[in-house]
């Protein structure tokens, strides 16, 4: 092997697959490796994870990375991490053991928990402090609802011998020993004042969480330990963490108040950089953070939607639909629109603006014309409506308008919605040359922490477009289906 360059590895653990990616200095991919792992469905509404089988599907995906990449682990500057959120884990301290399966952000089986916490008026307290609202999505009241049900937890925590973890604490310490966690992800648990930037015992006191639990928050590009030689054959630097939706931002070189982006995912978050200070949103979005350089917090605006390409797998695994996701695509294209078929797929209910747990999923406009295609398409025009709904509430609270949308994720690939989202945002849809942008601003984070990269100004001018939809369609259709939307909405929520 001639080359001696030196590359970042990051790991994306995500909600359906474990990545691993290698990235160079221009912040393209020489070798990445997917692994899938298994979903658990204990009871409707309810979502876990296996927390070992994350575990091995991460390190499995790494090694492959590397493999794929045809470099030596001793070529790797550091490791950058980012993850699925708000999904809780504990486990023993001692030994490592996981005490109960991952509980997924999407599981709801908190939402009694919530409505306790509502009821003892915490709601404002939480709004102020953390910038979330009382949602099972969260990891706080996940948190409550294991030492609620697991007997002997929350004494064992009381004692220093359980910690508790998302799943970027769970990688950091499988790969370093250390408990540790970032800003965007402590800001993700209910639990984080995200002013103070600390811990907050107002909080822990009122939904009894032992403190000794909790992992030490360092900066997002920072000290996160060293994975030790076992894993990789040399010992590396773990340097980035962040949450997968912040890492995304970072990803895109979002760097300049107003600046925003969306990812499809399983489920679609936009996110929108506000600087130096948080803005309180009064239109049902989250202030979160969006990282810490070591320099002080740069914070966000954001909104989440549950169920966005889990959509299109849903088609395709329960109800056999389609075989795979690209056949999505040319059905909807095989039909001239939707057949006034509006889908609403509030699986686990409804996230930001709304907020509705009890939502479920709903379909209007069936008639006896209505095919597959109708069917599939509705599904897919789902995901852009979303989350124009939380373009317009981002808009509102920022007070300015966004001219365009950054893009990524796995249904970014499909140029059918990319053009619905451009036609129905009335606004330019931009994707990256780079499409793995969540991996790639985890990659950023860990290699300005060593200073593989020098400055963000490496990374915006790594950032390259390569497509760009234009919105094409008339206003008055525009108006028209945003108003059948609207009505969908409304038949969903009043289903209960």
């Amino acid at each position: 092997m001639a080359s001696k360059e030196r590359y970042i590895l990051a790991l994306d653990q995500g909600t359906t697959s474990s990545r691993a990616i290698l990235f160079n200095r221009q912040g393209i991919v020489i070798g990445q490796k997917q692994i899938a792992f298994g979903q658990i469905f204990p009871r409707p509404g309810w979502v876990e994870h296996d927390p070992e089988e994350i575990w091995a599907t991460q390190l499995a995906a790494a090694r492959g990375a590397i493999e794929a990449a045809q470099i030596e682990a001793g070529q790797i500057d550091s490791i950058g991490i980012t993850n699925q959120r708000e999904t809780t884990l504990v486990w023993e301290k001692a030994t490592g053991k996981p005490l109960h399966n991952a509980i997924v952000w999407q599981c709801r089986r908190s939402a009694e928990i919530c409505g306790e916490l509502r009821e003892l008026g915490l709601s404002d307290l939480v709004r102020e402090k953390t910038g979330l609202v009382l949602d099972p999505y969260f990891s706080g009241t996940k948190l409550m609802w294991l030492f609620n049900e697991i007997p002997g937890l929350r004494a064992r925590a009381e004692r220093g011998e359980i910690l508790f973890g998302t799943v970027d604490s769970w990688l950091i310490y499988r790969l370093t020993g250390r408990h540790l966690t970032d800003p965007t992800n402590a800001s993700r648990t209910l639990l984080f004042d995200i002013k103070k930037g600390a811990w907050d015992q107002e909080l822990l006191k009122a939904m009894r969480i032992p403190a000794p639990v909790l992992p030490k928050v360092v900066p997002s590009s920072g000290d996160f330990g060293v994975a030790g030689k076992e894993h990789f054959g040399v010992e590396l630097r773990v340097g980035g963490c962040a949450g997968d939706q912040q890492a995304a931002l970072f990803g895109h070189a979002c760097f300049e108040p107003g600046s925003a982006k969306n990812t499809y995912g399983t489920g679609c978050f936009t996110l929108m950089n506000t600087g130096p200070s948080p803005v309180v949103s009064k239109h049902n979005l989250l202030t979160t953070v969006a990282w810490d350089l070591g320099k002080g917090f740069t914070y966000a605006l954001e909104g989440s939607v549950f169920i966005a390409g889990a959509v299109v797998q849903w088609l395709r695994d329960q109800m056999g639909l389609i075989s795979d996701s690209a056949e999505s695509e040319q059905l909807a294209r095989s039909v001239e629109d939707s057949g006034e078929v509006f889908m609403v797929p509030a699986f686990v209910g409804l996230g930001a603006p709304h907020w509705d747990s009890e939502t479920r999923g709903t379909v209007v406009g069936i008639s006896r014309g209505t095919t597959k295609a109708h069917f599939v398409r509705a599904a897919l025009e789902s995901i852009a409506y979303q989350s124009r709904d939380l373009l317009v509430a981002m808009e509102k609270d920022f007070g300015s308008r966004i001219p365009h949308m950054k893009v990524d994720g796995g249904a970014s690939a499909n140029s059918f919605l990319m053009q619905f989202q451009a036609d129905i945002l009335d606004r330019r849809v931009i994707l990256p040359e780079v499409g793995e942008t969540t991996a790639l601003g985890a990659a950023y984070l860990s290699g300005l922490a060593t200073g593989f990269w020098d400055s963000t100004a490496d990374v915006e001018r790594n950032w390259r477009q390569r497509r760009e939809f234009i919105p094409k369609m008339a206003q008055e259709k525009r108006d028209q289906l945003l108003g059948c939307w609207d009505k969908a909405i409304k038949a969903a929520r009043a289903y209960r």
